[in-house]
């Protein structure tokens, strides 16, 4: 065994990416303090339909709600290799008066089921939170450089301009898709109520000597009781555990998230080889060991390393419930006590890395405005074609000669690496008829980004604006 924490593995995730919130929710505590929550729940509506339970009894199961005893529960779990059991025996063996009644009717999906999915909506709800933050973070870098043109480009190569607030708009559009999925989800993902040994209800049918509306009104009541007064969703039917399609749902939503964080880091990436756009960079920061000089995007690159473990969670959720057998089989245990925490860890980090580049990205105008005028000359020939037609030149003639012009001018560039000397060719094309004042005046990079600045706008106000002035961007609401 090892001495201590140097002598045996520790999770990454827990020990370097993800927040003491997150860590929290997927903490042994709030695990167990939830079944605890989960058997009171069930105790006080079986009380109020009838059952022979007290009211002592009740007030026996709240007093030690949060006082657990690992310990005992740890010993016998070894003993029983049951956790269920276990923990029904250690709290039975600290609440005496309501020892006889815990779990009464119920089955060990009742509270491991239930505690993972309200685990679940608190998770979702926490990454939700994350998306609205960074939304709130790349909407103030988009709307500052809504109107810098810079060069756009399709298979990474130059093309039409575009502004650098635009290009911020559209990662937040992905997270945006992702935000509403995710906050969806953890409002609306069922729990799986009561259900009983193999989803028939029927330990419940018979404490109710057979009385169906009962049995119905006690899933209703605890769904209420453990939505707080809010009955939570409950899955309509079940085997003894719920649909393990549920879990595909939510590690697919988080990888989703983990495509656009993987996208939006790598475009910075890759603008940081350019030296147009650079993540945060502290001063004692270094970036390799052997090259003094370099600067590296290590934060980007770490989302891109994350998101690559999270894209990958949803296969464990697909070939858990395709595996599973007729009303539930106990190979899906392990693994999703990997996968999903890790899932969320992972999604939780990487919104944390992403807020950390967002709020502190270095835009180089000058590098940005020198590569856009070094390609603008070529996209800038449709206007310069137009503007020697109004002047009586012949179109067709015209595009021809600017074809040759162009080619002429790129082989200077690639072959000879000269400047690009477009312009001049056509200036002293008497073809044209222009005078090189006026093809300069057709050299503005702003006549060539169209409406970006007024898109980033209107997205901002109108999709953007009420999701960072909402709750979920000002809070996370732990209730579990």
């Amino acid at each position: 065994m090892p001495n201590d924490k140097y002598d045996g593995y520790v999770n990454p995730l827990t020990e370097r990416y993800a927040s003491a919130e997150m860590i929290r929710l997927f903490s042994p505590r709030v695990k167990f303090e939830t079944w605890r929550r989960l058997w009171i729940a069930l105790a006080e509506a079986e009380k109020e339909l009838g059952l022979p339970i007290t009211d002592e009894q009740i007030a026996d199961l709240k007093k030690y709600e949060h006082d657990i005893d690992f310990k005992t529960a740890e010993a016998r779990e070894r003993e029983v290799r049951h956790d269920v059991m276990a923990h029904v025996y250690a709290y039975g063996k600290q609440a005496k008066l309501a020892a006889p009644i815990i779990h009464l009717g119920a089955t060990s999906a009742y509270v491991g089921d239930n505690t993972d999915i309200l685990i679940m909506r608190q998770a979702l709800a926490l990454v939700a939170q994350g998306i609205a933050l960074l939304l709130r973070d790349l909407s103030k870098f988009a709307l500052k450089y809504k109107d810098l043109p810079t060069l756009g480009f399709t298979h990474f190569q130059p093309a039409q301009p575009t502004t650098v607030g635009k290009r911020a708009a559209l990662w937040m559009q992905d997270f945006l898709l992702d935000y509403h999925d995710i906050a969806g989800l953890a409002d609306t993902l069922p729990i799986r109520g009561i259900k009983g040994t193999t989803g028939t209800l029927a330990s419940f049918l018979e404490l109710f000597d057979g009385n169906e509306t009962k049995v119905i009104r006690l899933e209703k009541s605890v769904a209420k009781k453990i939505g707080g007064g809010k009955a939570l969703p409950v899955i309509p039917l079940s085997g003894q555990t719920y649909t393990r399609k549920l879990d595909y749902e939510v590690l697919s939503l988080l990888s989703a998230l983990a495509q656009s964080a993987s996208k939006m880091a790598t475009d910075i990436r890759l603008l940081q080889h350019l030296k147009e756009v650079e993540e945060p960079f502290e001063k004692s920061q270094i970036g390799s060991s052997a090259m003094a000089y370099k600067r590296n995007p290590m934060r980007s690159e770490r989302v891109c390393s994350l998101a690559r473990v999270l894209m990958a969670q949803p296969q464990v959720a697909a070939a858990t419930e395709a595996a599973q057998w007729f009303e539930r089989t106990l190979d899906d245990s392990a693994c999703r006590r990997i996968a999903i925490p890790e899932a969320f860890m992972a999604a939780d980090a990487i919104l944390q890395i992403l807020r950390n580049i967002s709020e502190g990205l270095v835009v180089n105008k000058k590098v940005i405005r020198a590569h856009l005028m070094a390609e603008l000359p070529f996209m800038a020939t449709e206007n310069i074609l137009m503007a020697a037609v109004k002047k009586g030149g012949d179109r067709q003639e015209l595009h021809e000669r600017i074809r040759v012009h162009s080619q002429a001018a790129a082989r200077e560039v690639k072959t000879y690496g000269r400047a690009n000397d477009l312009l001049e060719r056509i200036a002293a094309d008497t073809a044209f008829g222009l005078t090189e004042g006026e093809i300069s005046g057709l050299l503005k990079p702003e006549l060539y980004t169209g409406m970006s600045a007024r898109q980033v706008l209107d997205f901002v106000e109108e999709y953007i604006r009420p999701i960072t002035r909402g709750r979920r961007a000002a809070k996370a609401e732990l209730k579990v």
